[in-house]
């Protein structure tokens, strides 16, 4: 059995999107090099709203990565940066990252909201739309 970990976050300002996609990429690659990490993918997503999906050996192996820098310290900018902020885990038996549609029929049954300082009704509501999914938006790195 594999771990799936999604992630969808949205960018309250632009002017938080620098920081934010310089720490993405690096937090990206570091997933994609961690022991236990079986796929890594990201999808740029419209109103500056972006989903992870990763995919990982073991829960221990998800924790370890989620506590390392840069990905730990860049939790907590979040708090700040984010006015909508949700992750769903679930197990499977392959290690293939689910499609976005499924990420998002799983995060709005089982998913819960991650705190943030300025949450959206969206948030509040733990609404949201479906992703678009256009090949361009897509970055698939393991």
């Amino acid at each position: 059995m594999t771990l799936v970990s999604i992630t969808r976050l949205r960018v309250r300002s632009w002017r938080y999107l620098p920081s934010f996609f310089l720490r993405t990429l690096r937090i990206a690659w570091q997933a994609a090099r961690s022991d236990g990490s079986l796929a890594v993918g990201l999808l740029r997503d419209r109103q500056r709203t972006f989903w992870t999906g990763t995919v990982w050996s073991d829960e221990a192996a998800m924790k370890a990565f989620m506590h390392a820098a840069p990905h730990g310290p860049a939790m907590r900018r979040l708090l700040e940066w984010c006015d909508e902020a949700s992750l769903v885990h679930w197990t499977q038996d392959d290690a293939a990252l689910p499609s976005w549609d499924v990420a998002h029929q799983r995060l709005e049954q089982d998913g819960r909201a991650s705190k943030v300082h300025h949450p959206s009704p969206a948030h509040t509501a733990h609404r949201f739309p479906a992703p678009t999914t256009r090949r361009t938006a897509r970055l698939r790195i393991k």
